[in-house]
């Protein structure tokens, strides 16, 4: 089995997780048209709610297959709120009560999705979606964990470059193995920005347009060898159908998709392959198998509405 580079986990001590990020509620509308904008009203297939954002998304899959789980993020005592905390209990997944806030609601999206899985959302920036600061995290972190995960570089106006390093330096002191996924950057960031932080990761989990947005890169390929030069450990672009690319010290290649016949819903695929490199990831495994296994968790999720439904729901 190739090595990735970094500390590794051994497969009979699988580690617990420790994820930053967004925790919201998702409206989901399939198949949605402009026609409503002419009509006023019209039927649609399925409207479907449940938890998401980028860090719920991958909490709940990691504890539906097993992995024990605490989230850091933050919500308000409304009723979305109220949902969230509702999964997390259920699920195990262990949430802070310090997460709760009075002065903030919680950030309902509304996810338009086409009939051909492709989504569009409705946002409130100014909800508790955009709200976490460095101050909500507790640094250094609880203890117990083998693996920090970001989930989302660039969803947070207050976590910035500076406060990633500062982040990620933490968890390395701590022993830990630094993940991170991210969204396209809001303030036209570069990879210069951002590489002190990066030197700190191991494992990094952008798709093929943030990859090139923020490396200036024509295509994956040459956005992986940008940010391995970065100092990221292991890249892992998301390439959509065709799969995944990574690179390391040691390899660069494709891992081809896992073949889906239906897409419903892409809503949350991203979050699911990076839950699936996770969970492997804590088992031991290699890249490349970490990456298969990412892949086929990719696929279950654009199968059914709901980003991490297909794992909660079974």
């Amino acid at each position: 089995m190739e090595q990735s580079d970094g500390l590794s986990m051994t497969p009979d001590a699988p580690a617990a997780i420790y994820l930053v990020g967004a925790a919201v509620i998702d409206v989901l509308v399939r198949p949605a048209g402009e026609e409503i904008f002419r009509t006023g009203s019209c039927p649609v297939e399925q409207i479907h709610m449940s938890p998401g954002g980028d860090a719920m998304n991958e909490a709940a899959v990691l504890a539906a297959l097993g992995r024990r789980v605490e989230l850091c993020t933050v919500i308000g005592t409304d009723t979305a709120g109220e949902v969230i905390e509702a999964r997390c209990r259920r699920l195990g997944i262990r949430l802070d009560p310090r997460c709760k806030r009075e002065e903030m609601c919680t950030g309902i999206n509304v996810v338009l999705v086409q009939e051909n899985g492709e989504r569009s959302f409705f946002t409130n920036p100014k909800s508790s979606l955009r709200r976490l600061t460095l101050n909500d995290i507790p640094v250094p972190y609880p203890g117990g964990y083998g693996i920090l995960c970001f989930a989302s570089i660039f969803v947070f106006p207050e976590i910035g470059p500076a406060e990633l390093e500062i982040l990620f330096r933490q968890a390395k002191r701590q022993g830990m193995l630094v993940c991170a996924d991210m969204t396209k950057r809001k303030k036209g960031e570069f990879l210069a920005d951002l590489a002190p932080a990066l030197s700190y990761v191991d494992y990094l989990f952008p798709n093929e347009e943030e990859a090139c947005l923020l490396t200036g890169a024509g295509n994956a390929n040459g956005a992986a060898e940008l940010l391995y030069e970065a100092g990221v450990r292991n890249v892992i672009i998301k390439c959509g159908a065709r799969g995944c690319l990574i690179r390391n010290r040691t390899l660069c290649e494709m891992v081809p998709a896992v073949r889906q016949e239906v897409c419903v819903d892409t809503t949350g695929a991203g979050d699911s392959f990076a839950a699936g490199f996770l969970y492997a990831l804590s088992e031991g495994r290699g890249l490349r198998e970490c990456a298969e296994y990412a892949n086929r968790c990719g696929a279950r999720a654009v199968a059914c509405m709901g980003a991490a439904d297909w794992a909660v729901h079974g």
